[in-house]
């Protein structure tokens, strides 16, 4: 078979694999053979046929690579993450986090609405992030806007800006410029938003009237609502968000949730699975609610957790194993609540993680500020206010050094998705597992569904003839550990360090162009600037 090239059509790069995750016209997943035609002009897929064509099948001009059994498959749509600016870029910024995503095989992010400054929560605000985010995106990026107390009037216009959907705390934040929204702030944004294509999520943990934990409440371990135990026990911060912190919030959401039949709910980083029937129930009478888990749900359980290693920390908690094989269970179950894994991408500074001395392995950065071929001293360097600011904060966590009421709960992981999952789907398969995910459902759970939560799936998510060239190479016979010099997030400081994993992003494209390789030039970016676009197309569904 020859494929000819149509007069004048442009340039053509041909991806071709004995191993491919295309998705068929009912939505179907199919793995594959595949010979994978893109345009670097329009940045779209113009041709797939699901076998391996030869060089030969092309005009000499077109540029042909061959992976061989390596996978290839959509761009991730990782569809919940922090990027913090403006406002907290020493926490993390788009340049630094929309990198990692790439080095990940991620292509598209989904930008939450805290903990920036100003939040998305009002139309100035939305302006402010984009005018922040220009130039310094390697990959494409969404954004959420936020539900809080007063800002109803906000919510129309930011769905006629083209945020993707909103968010909203059921329980205090941790920062005071988002706060909590009680239970007729929800009843006025279901109705404000009832009818329009866009989906209301919420951070689902509530303190039920008769507890005494701090929850979130407070940030220091301090009374009135002190903790039963040692404050560097996980167990004791483990036991202060129980199951019933989420049952009850998801319980208050599906009792409004007649007041929106036209609105898509969406429960936010999901952790236990107490929660999972209130949401089957809700579904079979015909609620639209899903829910999403994370990576570290999935792929860490409380039984491995030090006592003082804050890394861990996160709200809700990393739970039991015993509650993470539910988890597992619920994602291939055939009537899922569960229909999205992202990452939950929260970071901070490490010193506000309070870790102690044997736990502080965090190496300096091995780029230089100009190997990006744009100057990104302001957004790895940090200012000398920005210093005398850490040195002060760390004198202060001193006190609380291994406290995990006190430190920041957040985990980073934006761009390991991928070797996480898969990685710990094969080991449960390895053990006997007949529900763990394959790599076919791995794409369902982290591109097609994710691209369609936050209303891409017309663009991304899929390899299909007509979507973004979005294409991401895995070796999933590469095993290697995680050192944080491997880390490529601004604040080198997670949970993952030291694990090993199956399976590595060798490459990642986006719309079109090769944007990361790995052991390449700069890096790995090869792309040496951003070329990631900031997406503010109105959603329509």
């Amino acid at each position: 078979m020859t494929v000819t090239a149509r007069p004048n059509a442009g340039p053509l790069t041909v991806l071709v694999s004995t191993r491919a995750v295309l998705t068929l016209p009912d939505d179907s997943l199919l793995l594959s053979p595949a010979t994978i035609s893109i345009s670097p002009t329009t940045g779209k897929i113009v041709s797939i046929v699901p076998a391996v064509l030869p060089r030969t099948s092309f005009p000499p001009s077109a540029t042909y690579i061959n992976y061989g059994a390596k996978l290839l498959i959509p761009g991730l749509v990782d569809a919940h993450v922090h990027l913090n600016e403006p406002g907290r870029t020493e926490w993390e910024g788009f340049s630094t986090g929309t990198r990692a995503a790439a080095s990940g095989g991620v292509t598209t992010v989904v930008d939450m609405p805290l903990n920036a400054i100003p939040p998305t929560t009002t139309l100035s605000g939305f302006k402010e992030k984009l005018v922040a985010s220009q130039g310094q995106c390697w990959v494409d990026v969404g954004f959420y806007g936020g539900v809080i107390p007063g800002n109803a009037d906000e919510l129309l216009p930011l769905v006629e800006a083209g945020v993707r959907g909103f968010k909203g705390f059921l329980i205090e934040s941790g920062v005071e410029e988002f706060p909590a929204i009680s239970s007729n702030d929800i009843a006025l944004a279901m109705k404000t938003l009832n009818g329009t294509p866009t989906t209301l999520m919420f951070h689902a943990e509530m303190i039920p009237p008769i507890s005494d934990s701090v929850g979130d409440a407070v940030q220091i371990s301090e009374p009135p609502l002190a903790p039963h135990g040692d404050l560097k026990s996980y167990q004791t911060f483990l036991e202060s968000r129980p199951p019933s912190f989420e049952t009850y919030a998801i319980d208050e959401i599906v009792s409004l949730a007649h007041l929106a039949p036209g609105l898509h709910l969406h429960i936010v980083h999901l952790s236990a699975t107490q929660a999972i029937p209130i949401l089957k129930a809700a579904r079979k009478s015909g609620v639209d609610i899903t829910a999403e888990t994370c990576f570290h749900y999935l792929g860490l359980s409380a039984e491995g957790v030090e006592d003082g290693d804050c890394r861990y920390k996160c709200c809700p908690p990393i739970r039991e194993q015993l509650n993470q094989d539910g988890l597992w269970e619920e994602l291939t179950a055939p009537d899922s609540c569960i229909r999205t894994v992202v990452s939950d991408h929260s970071p901070c500074t490490p010193e506000l993680k309070l870790l102690p001395s044997h736990l502080q392995t965090i190496e300096a950065p091995h780029m230089h500020h100009s190997d990006s071929g744009i100057d990104m001293t302001a957004d790895l360097a940090r200012t000398k206010e920005e210093k005398r600011a850490a040195k002060e904060a760390a004198r202060e966590a001193a006190k609380g050094v291994g406290d995990f009421f006190a430190a920041w709960g957040g985990i980073s992981s934006v761009g390991l998705g991928l070797p996480i999952l898969y990685s710990s789907a094969k080991k449960r398969a390895d053990a006997g597992s007949k529900t763990a995910p394959t790599i076919v459902d791995i794409v369902r759970l982290c591109c097609a569904a994710t691209a369609r939560q936050v209303g891409l799936s017309h663009r991304k998510g899929a390899l299909r003839v007509g979507m973004d060239a979005d294409i991401c190479v895995f070796d999933d016979a590469e095993e290697w550990v995680l050192h944080s010099g491997g880390m490529h997030w601004k604040n080198r400081c997670s949970p993952w360090e030291g694990h090993r994993f199956a399976g590595r992003v060798r490459e990642t494209w986006l719309r079109g162009a090769k944007v990361f390789e790995y052991g390449g030039a700069n890096g790995g970016f090869v792309g040496r600037k951003p070329v990631g676009e900031a997406i503010v197309e109105k959603r329509t569904a």
